[in-house]
């Protein structure tokens, strides 16, 4: 089994020097889009599944059309945390101020999230049991000593979501214990690509990291994170 990560490309949180709590892609963010969606190209993928924010949807939409006989569904499990929807057009510069003073809260605090938003824990909760269920109807299923049974002809994925949802799947299939700051953790460019490959060992199966952040198909001047 494989699953191929990619980050949405890089969003509008600031129009107008208002925030968005769910943005579209920036001008830039649609060329990144529309790069990863050429360098996957040709590659053979069983089923796409894309988060429900809007960032995530249009990074998939080249992806989509350069991969037209692909199955596609939506999740909503795979978004990323919520903020709380209050901040949606509230002057940009307060909200980077709470995101920039957040850092500094105790750990307990982290788990928490933003007032108003969804807690990390709930957030974790919520892609990890939307994660174990897709795999569980794919035939895929972690036992009792740690160790995964996977079916030999077990499917070849492309999820694309956010670098907080990828960064969970991250740690929940190489066996680390969550922390409320996953994205550090694992921090990923927009519109990068991330493989995570089943590997058979002592009786089982574990899930390796083969590829993490690759933005090769990417020209410098249009990386981003």
């Amino acid at each position: 089994m494989e699953l191929v990560l990619v980050r949405h490309a890089q969003p509008e949180w600031d129009r107008a020097r208002r925030a968005q709590v769910d943005p579209g892609l920036t001008e830039l963010g649609h060329d990144q889009a529309r790069r990863v969606a050429d360098r996957l190209t040709g590659e053979r993928f069983d089923r796409l599944l894309v988060s429900t924010a809007v960032r995530a949807r249009e990074t998939a939409e080249p992806v989509i059309a350069a991969l037209p006989d692909l199955p596609v569904d939506r999740r909503p499990w795979m978004h990323e945390i919520r903020m709380p929807s209050s901040w949606q057009g509230t002057p940009s510069e307060e909200v980077g101020k709470v995101l920039r003073d957040a850092r500094h809260r105790p750990r307990a605090s982290w788990w928490e999230g933003m007032p108003g938003g969804e807690s990390f824990g709930d957030f974790h909760a919520r892609v990890t049991s939307g994660l174990t269920a897709e795999l569980d109807g794919l035939g895929a299923a972690r036992t009792a000593d740690g160790l995964w049974a996977v079916p030999d002809d077990a499917p070849r994925l492309l999820l694309v979501a956010h670098a907080g949802t990828n960064s969970v799947i991250l740690g929940h299939l190489l066996g680390l214990d969550p922390e409320p700051w996953e994205w550090e953790r694992f921090a990923s460019n927009h519109a990068s690509v991330t493989v995570l490959r089943s590997v058979s060992i002592a009786g089982g199966h574990i899930f390796s990291l083969r590829r993490f952040s690759d933005i090769s198909h990417l020209p410098t001047d249009l990386a981003t994170s």
